[in-house]
């Protein structure tokens, strides 16, 4: 059940443990987030593989040590699941967040955030 991926997902996550969190992923997955492209405007939000997830969030996780996401809901549909959380900080707004991972072979192989 690809469900147990989103659920893992959430778990290493919230512990902000990179390891768990990067197993999760193929080598080569991609990742959209508007807050990259924010703050990385040369990605245009996209980083592709391992090691720039790695390098995003373990940036994320020590500029942001309070960084939890509570989800909401998590549909399931043909390799896809789609998350709905959200984001919550110390001294920071909540944001209601949407997330679509794709999976083949029970990793993840590409994932778009979408903020409200």
């Amino acid at each position: 059940m690809k469900k147990e991926i989103a659920h893992s997902w959430f778990k290493a996550f919230n512990e902000h443990n990179l390891e768990n969190l990067l197993a999760l992923y193929d080598d080569n997955a991609k990742h959209y987030s508007p807050k990259l492209k924010l703050k990385y405007p040369e990605t245009k939000g996209l980083i592709i593989g391992k090691q720039n997830l790695s390098n995003w969030w373990a940036e994320s996780f020590k500029n942001i040590p309070s960084l939890q996401y509570v989800p909401n809901f998590i549909l399931e549909d043909d390799g896809k699941i789609f998350m709905e959380y959200l984001r919550k900080a110390e001294q920071q707004d909540d944001i209601v967040v949407g997330e679509l991972l794709c999976i083949e072979n029970n990793l993840i192989i590409e994932s778009k955030v979408y903020h409200s």
